[in-house]
Parts: C-alpha cells; structure tokens; sequence
C-alpha cells in the first residue's frame, strides 16, 4: 500500500466516528519504511481533521510501519502489545496514543 492509500483509507475511517463531545486530541503518524510518509489526525470542536504534515503542537507522535499501521486500522494490531514489543513507538503523552487507537477501533 503507497501512503496516499493509507491517508485515504484514515479518512474514509474517520467518517465514521463521531466526534462530538470528545476531548482535544492531536496525534501525528509517522510511518515508515519505503512508501512512509507523515500525517495527523485532530479531533477538536467536535471535527476530525486528517491531514498530511506535522503538527507541531500535537499530543504525541505515533511511529510504525505501514504493514503495522493497517493491521491498526484492521483491528489485528494491539497498540499495548505492539508498544512493549517495539512496534509502536509513542513520543509524547502515552494515555492520548492510547486513546488514539480507540478512536481508531
């Protein structure tokens, strides 16, 4: 899958979500690997906004490779698991990764 794909595939996710009445949350993914790329997703005033650059000001940062990354989406990566093995790696605020990938399920 080429990065494009997988931004596409976020946002077509991201649909499906309400966001209304969740907390702040800005989360960049950076994913690596040959087709890796850079996106975040920012949930505020009640809108999920899915864009492909850095965010600065986020929460945390999230790194995996696209393999990982779609088992994620798919719903066949645990984040826990894949944190304590070294598949995911968290820079910033763990708690809101974690609330991340439930947003995400």
């Amino acid at each position: 899958m080429k990065f494009d794909e997988l931004l596409a595939k976020v946002r077509e996710i991201a649909e499906d979500i309400n966001p209304v009445g969740r907390d702040f949350l800005a989360v960049q993914v950076n994913i690596t690997g040959d087709d890796g790329g850079v996106f975040y997703v920012e949930v505020k005033d009640n809108k999920i906004n899915i864009e492909p650059y850095e965010y600065n000001d986020r929460n945390c940062a999230v790194t995996m490779n696209m393999t990982d990354f779609n088992k994620l989406l798919d719903g066949k990566f645990d984040p826990v698991l894949g944190f304590t093995m070294g598949k995911l790696k968290v820079d910033g605020d763990v708690g809101k990764a974690l609330e991340f990938s439930k947003l995400l399920k």
